[in-house]
């Protein structure tokens, strides 16, 4: 694993911030995911100050609910351009660096609706699709470089979008909700090579929901009720 982070995000404050919390081996990088020359800037500026890129994590994304028959095409573009596109520049963005060092490990961060639809949110449902398939395509295409492509498919977790008015997960297996840090780890196991031989694969992080429903109830519940909500 390497020791330095790259902070890439759209959101000046809140990146700024992280980096400080990380503490010098991190850097904050301003990046709008829709645009490649924002990506060509933020890669440049990781193999200028570190050297090298090795691990490439995908993880901006938004929410606009709604159901398909009412589900605007201004909606619509905005959700492909942020949640699907914006991967695919990330990919196409990093893969030069990614040669150059080597190889490494991309992680894409799609969702459980990535696996299971949900209702009133096409766009959402859509996308996350879309990140597990060029997921698996991009796998194929990269692994003769040595560079292995994931996804990672989180249920309901706990962050302050989500904390206001928390979801029933009275069906989810374990329970409860998860915490960032439980999908930390996971990113951190898909950078290393402690997963070296893992690539084209999903990795499920839903506290049992995708398995079935615990108590009877509504196998999506959670998932549903948090969609409906991140406008």
């Amino acid at each position: 694993m390497p020791a330095e982070v790259r902070v890439f995000d759209d959101a000046e404050m809140l990146g700024e911030a992280l980096a400080e919390e990380i503490g010098p081996s991190a850097t904050y990088v301003h990046l709008d995911v829709t645009k490649p020359a924002d990506w060509a800037t933020a890669v440049a500026t990781a193999v200028h100050k570190y050297g090298k890129l090795d691990v490439l994590v995908n993880n901006a994304g938004i929410s606009i609910p709604g159901p398909i028959d009412e589900y605007s095409h201004a909606d619509w573009d905005k959700i492909v351009a942020i949640n699907l596109t914006g991967v695919f520049n990330g990919i196409q963005g990093g893969v030069p660096a990614l040669k150059n060092a080597g190889g490494g490990s991309i992680v894409n961060i799609s969702s459980l609706a990535g696996l299971i639809a949900v209702p009133a949110s096409s766009g959402y449902v859509a996308t996350k699709f879309g990140v597990r398939g060029l997921t698996k395509a991009a796998a194929l295409d990269l692994g003769k470089y040595g560079i292995r492509v994931n996804s990672i498919h989180p249920g309901y977790i706990r962050t302050p979008m989500t904390a206001a008015v928390p979801p029933d997960t009275s069906s989810v297996a374990l329970g409860r909700g998860g915490e960032p840090g439980e999908i930390a780890k996971l990113v951190v196991f898909l950078a290393s090579d402690e997963s070296s031989f893992s690539t084209g694969s999903e990795f499920v992080a839903d506290g049992g929901e995708s398995a079935g429903n615990a108590t009877g109830g509504s196998q999506s519940a959670a998932l549903e009720s948090l969609l409906s909500r991140n406008a």
